[in-house]
């Protein structure tokens, strides 16, 4: 149960909201059903405020189908959620140029920087399909060499790259909270789910009652990743298991969108109802978020409140999910 004060809680009913966020550098974004907001500390330690009215890329009936919905809302929040990182980025002025002595500019410029982040961009999604596409079935074809008796086993081939996946992702993971400026992104993560608990339970949005909720939320994007491993796995026992490690790495390329769509109306159920089936849904994803959800200080939970508060529309029907 989430820890909350006792006397509000039986007050105030509680509720489900479709608002969601991001943890930004020293900040974070918030996204509801007219606006979006992102609440930024710069480097002297004010919250620096942007908004601007929430609008989709993809727009028609067509889009918000069943499992198509999902491919093209995580294509729409990955586009987003990277500008509003650049964008914190700077506000938070990390890319700041330090002068020379002789008074020139010593960075490369804005389009210099354009550029280092389309190539950093690439290299990040190719490192993605190396590290969780290719290498678990890489890993697997060399046992399947030298164990023999497992050649041809599609449902054990796939359940053993699932799990190599998951276990690499799980690395990846740890190596990631081992550096300090993803360290404090975690934390401000945790500031969001607080921050989203404290108002679905109908609590006035103050740090004293933000502090006291639970940082583990069944619509994180935490859980969205690990589902969509755990989905892998399934769809993945319906190819050959005699293709070759590149060719088979390259149909599961293909069959991604399907992956994310159900994924995506899986996460989307676990935040809608709450009984066995969607805790039993949720339970990977919780785990996973003790990695990447910390605990907030005050002034991140500030951050989060503020945000927030932008968001939430007067007609506070609009909101609920």
């Amino acid at each position: 149960m989430l820890a909350n004060n006792q006397h509000n809680e039986t007050a105030c009913p509680m509720k489900k909201t479709s608002i969601g966020g991001q943890a930004l550098i020293e900040g974070i974004m918030m996204r509801g059903p007219e606006m979006t907001a992102m609440a930024v500390r710069n480097p002297e330690g004010e919250i620096v405020l942007e908004k601007w009215p929430t609008k989709s890329t993809f727009k028609g009936k067509f889009f918000k189908l069943p499992i198509i919905r999902g491919v093209f809302n995580f294509i729409d929040s990955m586009r987003f959620g990277y500008k509003c990182l650049m964008r914190s980025a700077e506000i938070a002025g990390l890319e700041d140029e330090e002068p020379k002595k002789d008074g020139k500019s010593g960075g490369i410029g804005q389009v210099g920087m354009n550029i280092l982040m389309v190539i950093s961009s690439i290299l990040g999604v190719l490192l993605a399909v190396v590290l969780f596409m290719w290498l678990p079935v890489q890993l697997y074809s060399w046992v399947e060499d030298a164990v023999p008796t497992i050649d041809g086993n599609r449902f054990l081939k796939s359940l053993c790259e699932g799990l190599l996946r998951i276990a690499i992702f799980l690395g990846y993971m740890l190596l990631m909270t081992r550096m300090k400026d993803i360290r404090r992104t975690f934390e401000y993560h945790g500031a969001e789910h607080k921050t989203i608990f404290c108002y679905e339970k109908g609590l006035p949005l103050t740090v004293e009652n933000v502090r006291e909720q639970r940082r583990f939320h069944p619509r994180c994007g935490t859980s969205f990743m690990v589902l969509m491993l755990i989905v892998g796995i399934f769809i993945s026992m319906f190819i050959s298991p005699d293709l070759h490690p590149v060719l088979r790495t390259g149909i599961k390329l293909l069959t991604l969108p399907l992956v994310v769509g159900i994924g995506y109306e899986l996460i989307k159920l676990a935040g809608r109802v709450d009984n066995w089936l969607t805790r039993a849904i949720s339970a990977p994803g919780t785990w996973m978020q003790h990695l990447t959800v910390l605990e907030p200080d005050d002034a991140m939970i500030e951050c989060a409140i503020t945000a927030f508060k932008e968001v939430l529309p007067e007609d506070e029907k609009r909101a609920e999910w």
